[in-house]
């Protein structure tokens, strides 16, 4: 959302550009080994099974990064993340398809900035959601 043409176009209920992608070692381990999160429940379907799932399962964190991604994409570089917020429900399980994304719900002018809310969330290809959530972002007011 870089143009203020974009900006003046943004209505309610606009879905912001989601990201996806299965879920498996290769994601995990590449979150793993930037944060330091090698935990055996990530890493292990041993570890996972004993802890009440089929195997192992992805990390909180990584749906939280994926939020910021489609919202850091959103707001680009005029815009700013102020607040964003949730609460995981359920982990990505391994090989499942997970999507992050977004829907407008509020625009309001605050402060000499757009304020935009906006409805956040990961889910699974079969409409499970992960991660619900909401964000605050903004921009400079033209």
């Amino acid at each position: 959302m870089s143009s203020e043409t974009e900006l003046k176009q943004l209505t309610v209920g606009d879905e912001l550009p989601s990201r996806t992608w299965t879920a498996g070692f290769e994601v995990w381990n590449r979150f793993a080994a930037v944060n330091d999160e090698f935990v055996p429940i990530h890493m292990d379907d041993e570890a996972g099974r004993s802890a009440g799932y089929d195997g192992a399962f992805g990390m909180g964190y990584l749906q939280w990064s994926w939020i910021h991604d489609v919202l850091r994409d959103f707001v680009g570089e005029r815009g700013r993340i102020d607040r964003v917020g949730g609460s995981f429900r359920a982990p990505s399980l391994k090989g499942s398809r997970v999507t992050a994304g977004g829907t407008v719900s509020a625009i309001s002018t605050r402060d000499n900035r757009l304020v935009v809310q906006v409805e956040v969330w990961t889910r699974t290809d079969d409409g499970a959601v992960l991660f619900p959530g909401t964000a605050t972002v903004s921009f400079p007011a033209t």
